[in-house]
């Protein structure tokens, strides 16, 4: 499943400026690009991110 940038937000607590410069830099899942104009994130690379981030 894959999720909009509004619901990455939901999720994470980030900011939408953070979420793409945390993804430029290699510490967040790049999103993925669905069509011409719309990019999403998929699900489980969010998950498995949290779960990283909480473990520390």
């Amino acid at each position: 499943m894959f999720l909009r940038i509004g619901e990455v937000i939901k999720r994470t607590g980030l900011a939408r400026s953070t979420i793409y410069q945390m993804a430029r830099e290699g510490r967040f899942p790049p999103p993925r690009r669905i069509s011409y104009r719309v990019s999403a994130w998929v699900e489980g690379e969010i998950v498995a991110w949290q779960e990283k981030f909480v473990k520390g």
